[in-house]
């Protein structure tokens, strides 16, 4: 069935660095030759507008867009995946699914309809609403404020659900997790994110938002980020990785938990799981573990299935 992997930063890296390169694995660790080795299906590909391109502007969604279609998708290995029927072109080891997200609204007009349309145009499928900061429609994780969603993130919810957009709350506020739980009319993701109980980073899922995850078929991508697997001080190893799904199939959720590994997104390397080239790892981690059947459906059955559901016809 192939890998399916919720979340990568290669784009922000191709946006900040002319020299990254996805097609030579130029200084980019989900590069189209790991990729491959690995036995990726679908890739999932973020656009980001990190601190340092001031100010927040919509041409650089617009130029991350552009780097997306001509340095990712102009490859003949890889498929654009925009609706259901699209999933089916996706054939592991020739054909390789690239699905566009957007993760922070900062770069997008403030309560601006056309703006969400237009992201839609360009072949968006999932939206997360907050980095780690605040902006107009929402508090991030990392806001002390802790607030929820403005009366803007609203409306921005309803518009996404309006198109068939995923709702993505990892980086999301706790409060502002529960404002979407109560206002969205479809199942949400959390892209990349772990498991509070096990590693106490605000990145992280709790209990109760892992149970309503859960209830309402949504799906969690757990994520490679090292301090999102274990408390600080400790060495994290491909193992911990095990724990935190151990911990979501604990509560039922089995159906409803992938991996969203954050590759490009952070400097210090998980030892055994460095790069796409080595999911082959995982896969031997999660058979001593697993079933061959669940441990298909943690790599990337869960997702497709989830995708074969959510994504517009």
């Amino acid at each position: 069935m192939g890998i399916v992997d919720a979340h990568c930063d290669v784009i922000c890296k191709m946006l900040t660095d002319e020299d990254a390169d996805f097609a030579q694995g130029r200084k980019v660790d989900a590069s189209l030759p790991r990729l491959s080795d690995g036995g990726v299906a679908l890739q999932f590909f973020a656009i980001y507008v990190p601190d340092e391109l001031r100010p927040h502007a919509f041409a650089h969604i617009l130029r991350s867009a552009a780097i997306f279609s001509e340095r990712i998708l102009s490859r003949p290995e890889m498929v654009p995946v925009r609706r259901k029927a699209d999933l089916a072109r996706v054939i592991p080891g020739r054909q390789i699914g690239a699905l566009l997200t957007l993760e922070g609204v900062d770069a997008v007009p403030a309560d601006e309809p056309w703006a969400i349309r237009i992201l839609h145009e360009l072949g968006i499928r999932s939206v997360g609403i907050t980095w780690n900061h605040a902006n107009w429609a929402a508090d991030g994780a990392g806001e002390p404020r802790g607030g929820g969603l403005t009366r803007a993130g609203r409306r921005l919810v309803a518009e996404l659900n309006r198109l068939g957009m995923l709702v993505d709350v990892s980086h999301l506020s706790e409060r502002g997790f529960w404002d979407v739980a109560g206002f969205t009319e479809r199942p949400f993701i959390a892209s990349h994110s772990n498991v509070q109980s096990l590693c106490s980073h605000p990145r992280n899922l709790n209990n109760a938002q892992i149970d309503h995850i859960i209830a309402t078929r949504g799906m969690i991508g757990l994520t490679f980020v090292p301090y999102f697997l274990v408390p600080e001080g400790r060495q994290a190893a491909a193992a911990d990785l095990l724990r935190h799904l151990d911990a979501i199939c604990a509560r039922g959720g089995a159906g409803c938990v992938g991996f969203g590994s954050d590759f490009d997104g952070f400097d210090t390397p998980l030892p055994g799981l460095e790069h796409p080239g080595k999911y082959g790892t995982l896969r031997e981690l999660l058979l001593k573990r697993y079933t061959a059947a669940d441990t298909e459906a943690f790599l990337g059955g869960n997702w497709l299935n989830f995708l074969a559901r959510e994504l517009p016809d």
